[in-house]
């Protein structure tokens, strides 16, 4: 019965491999469970109060209702759209929420816009626009998108890591470890993890990743335990040769009640009557651009790694799979917790070998049991699961090789994409520059019939992105 309905013979997968894909998606996002409430549940709204309407911040509800609905979410993209890819709270953009929009009004307020910019996305879902644009794209600009997050996400797993770090002063942005130097056990149970992973994929024992991650999970708690090494940040003070987001140490309890207080706590127009209508278009549509294009690259991402992308660029389901993840944003912002968004992540479940529907419905599972084991994901440090990114990061660049570095109307907007993804930390940023410059060198060429309608009026759109500072100065 899964085999039919998941058509996991038919993608050339077997259900062991979907499910391992599916645990390594899982180990390599669930940091979300923890980082939401530590980005959205320790910021102060307008009104100077935290999420949820309290004068105390409230993490263990804001992680429970995060695990909540990013599981409901993946099982949704597994069922509806048989695709492996899982959802969470989109980084970046609980961010814009609570920095952003949340200080000029009331939580349930920016909330309720997040609402309304997932009105919208599904909007275009169903009307057909977001799929029209998403074919719109020129398939070779598909395979830029893809490389451009490969290189994306290994400096992720990287930075995450703490083996790239932010300088902090100079003119150099980022440098390797702590000022040039590689300190703490931390970083060796990286290497450790990462050469691993590298020689189980070589020597091509199934479940590599999986393994690798797990492996380097026991080795950090045997190190924590050993030389009680402590966060890198305990709130007060930065110890470099601390763990990143997770200290590797077995809970004294596993299992924890969860807390689903937030749920529902928003207003859809309140907004309204705190900004100007200007405003607050403008709140929505930097959302939904984001959203948008992110949701277009990770797609088109997954597609390419997992082999499901046919020739004109399209993976299969390609609307079901655009309408769960519409849905999501508007889940986000009615569960009080930011907009839902697919995670790049999944990468690495693909790399594992995940090829359908199962591994989501697996990763989703995870999710839902975290809303009670909260603890137990607290176990695994930063430190065990990039090196997964890392990897995955490495399969993606290979993808390079499709591009037609002969015709500058391609290989540069392919170029520009790939490089201002990682280098800007914004995979949206990376698609408009490609497309803009798309756009522009068709023109010089003398192209531009070539140029799809809809890439031009996207491309429109996107410079009203990119300009949108001096746009919101101009208009007060």
């Amino acid at each position: 019965m899964l085999d039919s309905f998941f058509k996991i013979s038919e993608r050339g997968s077997t259900v062991g491999r979907e499910v391992r894909g599916g645990f390594v998606t899982f180990f390599t996002m669930a940091y979300i469970v923890a980082l939401n409430p530590l980005i959205i549940g320790l910021s102060k709204d307008a009104d100077g109060k935290f999420l949820g309407g309290g004068d105390a911040p409230n993490l263990a509800a804001i992680a429970a209702t995060t695990a909540l609905v990013a599981g409901v979410l993946t099982i949704l993209m597994g069922v509806v759209g048989n695709f492996p890819l899982a959802l969470a709270t989109g980084l970046g953009l609980n961010t814009f929420v609570a920095v952003g929009i949340a200080s000029k009004m009331s939580w349930a307020d920016a909330m309720g816009l997040v609402v309304l910019e997932g009105i919208i996305i599904t909007v275009l879902v169903l009307t057909g626009f977001r799929g029209a644009v998403f074919r719109a794209v020129p398939a070779q600009l598909k395979i830029a998108i893809s490389v451009g997050i490969g290189l994306f996400i290994a400096l992720i797993g990287l930075v995450d890591a703490g083996f790239v770090r932010r300088t902090g002063s100079g003119p150099v942005p980022v440098t390797l470890g702590d000022g040039g130097t590689l300190v703490g056990w931390p970083i060796v149970v990286f290497a450790f993890g990462l050469f691993l992973m590298i020689g189980l994929m070589v020597k091509k024992v199934k479940g590599a990743i999986l393994i690798a991650i797990i492996v380097a999970t026991g080795v950090a708690i045997a190190i924590e335990s050993a030389f009680k090494i402590g966060p890198n940040f305990d709130g007060k003070n930065v110890n470099p040769k601390g763990w990143g987001l997770n200290v590797p140490k077995l809970p004294s309890d596993i299992i924890s009640t969860p807390d689903f207080g937030i749920l529902g706590h928003f207003s859809l127009f309140g907004s309204f009557s705190r900004i100007s209508l200007v405003a607050g278009i403008l709140f929505v549509f930097t959302l939904l651009l984001s959203d948008f294009f992110d949701t277009v690259g990770t797609v088109t991402a997954i597609g390419h790694e997992s082999g499901l992308i046919d020739s004109k660029g399209d993976v299969p389901n390609n609307d079901k799979v655009l309408f769960v993840d519409s849905v999501a944003a508007m889940a986000g912002g009615a569960a009080s917790i930011s907009s839902n968004t697919s995670y790049i992540e999944s990468a690495a479940g693909v790399g594992e070998g995940a090829r359908t529907g199962l591994a989501s419905v697996t990763t989703g599972v995870l999710f839902l049991l975290t809303t009670f084991l909260s603890p137990l994901v607290a176990v695994i440090p930063y430190e065990a699961a990039t090196p997964a990114l890392v990897i995955v990061g490495f399969l993606m660049m290979t993808q390079i090789k499709g591009l037609d570095w002969a015709d500058y109307g391609i290989a540069i907007p392919a170029f520009l994409t790939i490089i201002l993804m990682p280098f800007t930390y914004n995979i949206s940023v990376g698609i408009g520059a490609g497309f803009v410059s798309h756009v522009v060198v068709r023109w010089i060429q003398g192209r531009r019939s070539e140029v799809h309608p809809l890439l031009l009026l996207v491309s429109g759109l996107f410079m009203v992105y990119f300009l949108s500072s001096p746009i919101n100065a101009w208009i007060g």
